[in-house]
């Protein structure tokens, strides 16, 4: 029935007990899916229910915040992905996950060229607003819409309760060939818990950010702490992959104008919305916030152009002399190259820009160090690495040579570990 649905072309709203993907997915098929937040739970879930009567498959994961393909749901299935981010972790714990080392900017350009395949591509939309403005990719306008122009078959999944963004319009070319009515709410990240020493690696990283600043912040509660810093500045703009909720009060408070942005003035622009429905309803229909595709939220070139382009990332550990691990703790995948480093070549490349790594000095429980002497897996190398934060001061390193590096390195880790890091030579 539904091989002749998408054929037919017909448009009407399906319910997902209508939908029997037997008649979609072809052996060998790889399936790719709005990521993080944009996530069409209700196709995913239908995806995992009817997996033993669908032929072999290969999934694409982006960032992963729900459960459904927990490893003991999906036996059977193959994924790959850019990184462990998320709930992907426990794929990746299992051995489950094929790890792709490539960059989220140059992903994107691969799916948008067709040079990376995706045969079925889910989405979930917003539906039409009263203005008849057409669907809007609603809380992320990413990866997976790039590869659906190329896709098979692409099945949107209509949400009534996700908001109507601008900038993420269903483009013309992107035409799907089901539409399936939602049966969850979109889902929301909790507010991450700021703690001490967040705090006060929060203060050190804003002590760098000048007025009418751009800000690129990565995932995580260092990146949210470092907004709740910012009450005291002016003209703040954001250029991002994703944005949280803590963006709103700043907004509301007119720190964060875009005034002073080259591109987009007066505009938010990010790739995603991670968080709650603050967010979700402060962003529907707000010109103020624009969810861009990946050729311009990861444009080196549109980054480059905006003056005081600010990178704000976090990691796993840094080397001392610079070199950045965001992807593998203990052998263990569990983060991702992700945009890290296309965001830190922008901020290097911006006039007045910079390129911030901060993170904790140790573990939680103060046992290990997270500056540690060297590293096998670099997710930044160190020539992209302008400074490192953490709650014990600032290591400025853009220019330094690699023994100048090492001091600064050693000065703001944990003290109880500094004379054993000074006394490792490579």
């Amino acid at each position: 029935m539904h091989g002749s649905l998408i054929g037919g072309g017909v448009q009407r709203l399906l319910t997902i007990d209508e939908l029997d993907l037997a008649g979609v997915i072809r052996p060998g098929d790889r399936v790719i899916f709005s990521q993080g937040t944009g996530e069409p739970r209700t196709l995913t879930e239908r995806l995992v229910a009817q997996k033993d009567a669908l032929p072999p498959f290969e999934i694409f994961l982006g960032v992963q915040f729900s459960e459904t393909f927990h490893p003991e749901r999906t036996a059977g299935i193959s994924f790959s992905s850019y990184g462990a981010i998320g709930k992907a972790a426990a794929l990746a714990k299992a051995g489950r996950l094929n790890v792709i080392p490539s960059h989220y900017g140059s992903l994107s350009q691969a799916f948008s060229r067709g040079e990376r395949r995706a045969d079925v591509a889910l989405l979930q939309l917003a539906p039409q607003p009263k203005s008849g403005s057409g669907y809007s990719l609603s809380l992320a306008n990413d990866i997976a819409a790039q590869a659906a122009v190329h896709a098979r078959v692409i099945i949107a999944e209509v949400n009534p309760d996700a908001p109507w963004t601008h900038g993420a319009e269903l483009p013309s070319n992107l035409v799907p060939h089901l539409f399936v009515e939602a049966r969850h709410k979109p889902i929301e990240l909790p507010p991450t818990q700021v703690g001490p020493t967040e705090l006060a690696i929060a203060r050190l990283a804003a002590s760098l950010i000048p007025n009418d600043a751009t800000l690129q912040l990565g995932v995580g509660t260092i990146p949210d702490a470092v907004l709740s810093q910012l009450s005291a500045h002016r003209d703040i703009g954001i250029h991002s992959g994703q944005i949280g909720d803590s963006v709103v009060p700043l907004i509301e408070h007119g720190i964060i104008t875009n005034a002073r942005k080259s591109t987009h003035p007066g505009v938010s622009v990010c790739g995603s919305l991670f968080g709650t429905r603050r967010l979700y309803d402060f962003a529907h229909l707000n010109p103020a916030i624009a969810v861009r595709p990946p050729p311009e939220t990861h444009s080196l070139r549109v980054m480059a152009a905006i003056d005081r382009f600010i990178s704000i990332n976090s990691a796993i550990e840094v080397d001392l002399t610079g070199q950045v691990n965001a992807e593998v703790a203990s052998g263990v995948y569990v983060g991702g190259l992700g945009g890290q480093l296309d965001f830190m070549r922008g901020a290097n490349a911006s006039a007045g820009g910079r390129a911030i790594i901060a993170l904790p000095a140790t573990t939680r429980d103060g046992t290990i160090s997270r500056i540690v002497p060297s590293m096998t897996t670099v997710t930044c190398p160190r020539a992209d690495v302008d400074a490192i934060v953490t709650e014990f001061g600032i290591a400025e390193l853009r220019g330094l040579s690699l023994e100048e590096r090492r001091r600064r390195m050693i000065a703001i880790a944990a003290p109880q570990f500094r004379d054993r890091l000074a006394a490792i030579r490579e």
